[in-house]
């Protein structure tokens, strides 16, 4: 599962809140959206590793944790903060 890989890489930041939602169902129907899911996701985090960094370079640290798992999915909506 996309989102338990997630889980386990997004680990490497250490994070205090971390909560993956698959919200591929919701856009049934739309660009990207395959059977069983795993499609369009959001994460919301919260991590040390984001102090002192703006909006787009805590995008670019997320992204580059996840590596490969980016280009096998088609949205991914980053709700991220400080600790």
């Amino acid at each position: 599962m996309i989102a338990k890989e997630m889980h386990k890489r997004l680990a490497a930041l250490e994070p205090s809140r971390l909560e993956i939602i698959d919200e591929s169902e919701s856009h049934r129907g739309h660009g990207g959206w395959r059977e069983g899911g795993e499609t369009h996701f959001r994460i919301r985090m919260a991590s040390p590793q984001f102090a002192g960094l703006n909006h787009v370079a805590r995008h670019r640290l997320v992204h580059r944790t996840l590596g490969d798992i980016v280009p096998r999915i088609h949205a991914l909506a980053l709700e991220l903060a400080e600790n």
